[in-house]
């Protein structure tokens, strides 16, 4: 009983441990460890450049637009095996599917494991889109041809499910994005298509440890064509102490049982028009008790997460219908503002009681924006495709406050954030930003 307590002691202080060096050295998912894009202890440099505050620049297989995590001492991401010379090879990258271990303190590449292979272009994207994630002592990984892939720290291979071979192909347009979540000793996925299937959308929940099923559950909707289509991720949320499983997509945002995937509440909004070719790219940002989803650049709509049923009219709080909302940059909540990026480079922040607009949307620069900006020291940090970054001022005032380049290459990842360093990927390289 003794050694039974001073077990259980023991864990606590391990968990508490974990939480709090999470909060200042690891972001194990995409989105970090609290999937809101926030940096809350981290001071990084506000200018750098190919000469100045770059800490380590490795060379990469090839381009993806899959982001980094950071757990210790090292960087985990996706990337395509080297490519060949073959034009398709050259455009899309190699054939196979890896995930990388690099070293933090250098940038030195310590492993790949090779998790699939079959590699296809979709857009802006390959089959290495989705960010792997990590509780510390294990990861996961998904490819967009749907390998799902469970790990030990060291790339042993654990346990391996094909999700296609389960639940049937994948139908959406430009292949699958969706980057895993951890909950409660699961992986949660979630598939959202119908350009090309009449299969269901649908959560699944693999227990982490043995890969097993754990629950599935569908996600009907009414939207049309494309409209079914999303290349999220699902968030978490508390909810009267109860985490839900934030998701949005086929025109609406839905509220689940974290513990069994069922469906709480549903917000429709998303696609007032009910056009064809509604697509969501942009994961849900949540914060202050509501739930903000975007759409095809517009609406962007503000839910209170606190309802049952059919919440469209009761709980729906405000909508941003106005220039400034993104087409695929997630927003960010700190609990009292939102911030914007649209792919256009222009900022705008919100009040998220009521929707109105305390500034902007200023525009801040040039270029297309893919990747979702970052808060960290009350600035916000986003990167064009050019692998410029913008910095403006977070709070009630905007004000840019650098401009910093690198090498043009296509950048379409986001940050990953480890003490006061940034780590960013562009197309043939990943940068550790930060004070030598």
């Amino acid at each position: 009983m003794v050694r039974t307590v001073f077990g259980m002691l023991v864990t606590g202080m391990v968990a508490v441990l974990a939480v709090a060096a999470s909060a200042q050295e690891n972001w194990p998912q995409w989105r970090g460890p609290d999937q809101n894009d926030i940096a809350a202890t981290a001071d990084p440099p506000v200018t750098w450049s190919e000469t100045e505050n770059i800490v380590w620049k490795t060379a990469l297989p090839s381009w993806s637009g899959g982001s980094p995590i950071v757990w210790g001492d090292k960087v985990y991401l996706m990337s395509p095996s080297k490519p060949g010379d073959s034009k398709e090879e050259q455009s899309t990258g190699g054939p196979k599917l890896l995930l990388l271990c690099i070293a933090k303190a250098d940038g030195k590449i310590l492993w790949e494991h090779e998790v699939a292979e079959g590699n296809k272009l979709g857009n802006k994207q390959n089959s290495t889109s989705p960010t792997p994630v990590t509780d510390g002592a294990h990861l996961w990984a998904i490819t967009g041809s749907g390998i799902l892939t469970a790990m030990d720290m060291d790339g042993k291979e654990l346990w391996k499910k094909d999700v296609q071979a389960l639940y049937g192909k994948f139908g959406m347009q430009f292949g699958y994005a969706s980057s895993p979540v951890l909950y409660g000793g699961s992986v949660i996925l979630s598939v959202q298509h119908g350009w090309s299937t009449d299969d269901p959308s649908y959560m699944v929940a693999f227990d982490s440890l043995t890969g097993e099923v754990r629950w599935r559950v569908e996600r009907p909707t009414t939207a049309v064509l494309e409209g079914p289509d999303a290349y999220n991720t699902p968030t978490l949320l508390q909810v009267n102490g109860k985490t839900q499983i934030i998701l949005s997509g086929g025109d609406c945002v839905t509220g689940h049982d974290a513990d069994t995937g069922r469906e709480i509440w549903r917000a429709w909004g998303l696609n007032p028009k009910h056009g064809q070719y509604n697509r969501i790219i942009p994961t849900v940002a949540v914060g202050g008790g509501m739930v903000f989803a975007a759409s095809r650049v517009k609406p962007l709509i503000a839910v209170r997460a606190d309802g049952e049923g059919d919440v469209t009219e009761t709980h729906t709080a405000w909508k941003w219908d106005k220039v400034g909302a993104p087409d695929v940059p997630t927003p960010i909540c700190d609990g009292k503002h939102l911030y914007m990026v649209d792919d256009g480079t222009r900022v705008t922040c919100v009040d998220i009681k009521t929707g109105q607009p305390l500034w902007g949307p200023e525009r801040a620069g040039e270029g297309i924006v893919s990747a979702s900006p970052l808060l960290a020291a009350g600035r916000i940090y986003f990167t064009n495709e050019e692998a410029v970054t913008f910095v403006v001022s977070a709070g009630p005032e905007f004000k840019l406050l650098a401009t910093n380049k690198l090498d043009p290459d296509k950048t379409l990842s986001s940050f990953a954030v480890s003490n006061n360093q940034l780590f960013l990927r562009t197309a043939t390289h990943l940068y550790c930003i930060g004070k030598k």
